[in-house]
């Protein structure tokens, strides 16, 4: 039995959800600028254990927001943009449905309005 890929429903939801914690956004921050980092080196710059910074880099691995790779005895984390990208993707289209929404409503209040100055008597 084949392994089906996430939908990108599905994705969100991950990204989202791990996004929720503002650790594992600090987490996100200090990869991205370093590049690569070890559990180690990253507890190092967050106020929480090596113990917390593992189980906050599982939620991302899971996520699909990190990748680790081993090299030698250490695990090696890096930022993967994929999942962050297609939640990027879906959050710009729900905001220009919202911005067509919001333009629709401009439009009829602007004239109802415009309806209602030709109405008055001068």
């Amino acid at each position: 039995m084949s392994e089906e890929r996430p939908g990108a429903a599905d994705v969100v939801d991950s990204v989202i959800g791990a996004l929720a914690d503002p650790t594992r956004r600090r987490l996100l921050d200090v990869l991205a600028a370093r590049g690569q980092a070890t559990a180690t080196t990253l507890a190092q710059q967050l106020p929480v254990s090596r113990q917390a910074v593992v189980k906050h880099l599982a939620v991302l691995d899971a996520a699909g927001l990190v990748t680790g790779s081993r090299v030698g005895r250490e695990v090696r984390y890096a930022v993967r943009p994929d999942a962050l990208d297609t939640t990027a993707r879906w959050m710009a289209s729900l905001a220009a449905e919202w911005d067509r929404r919001l333009a629709r409503i401009k439009r009829l209040a602007e004239a109802a309005e415009a309806a209602d100055d030709t109405r008055r008597p001068g």
